[in-house]
């Protein structure tokens, strides 16, 4: 029986923003731009309906004189990221370890 997938995390960008954040404390906006390879306007819609759904917290801040922003996983994120990678596996999985 198939898990259901979580909606929000089937957007690649999103789903590569979780990631990224799963293997760090924090990330700021450009980190992250480099590392997905989004426009910056893509990439900020896709953190702002994260944070909309509680799986990211940002913060918003100046580093010298330059607006500098900062992503990390809030507990709800990083419950439904695994949720998630439980739900994909049940795709290939048919409960046997086999995977047939």
């Amino acid at each position: 029986m198939f898990k259901p997938l979580d909606a929000l995390l089937q957007n690649q960008i999103r789903l590569q923003i979780m990631s990224l954040l799963m293997g760090v404390e924090t990330a700021d906006f450009n980190f992250l731009l480099e590392e997905t390879q989004a426009s910056r306007g893509n990439l900020s819609v896709q953190i702002t309906k994260l944070k909309e759904e509680g799986y990211i917290k940002v913060e918003k801040g100046y580093k010298g004189n330059y607006p500098s922003t900062h992503c990390a996983l809030t507990r709800k994120g990083r419950a439904a990221f695994v949720a998630h990678f439980e739900a994909l596996k049940s795709y290939w999985e048919d409960g046997s370890g086999t995977g047939a």
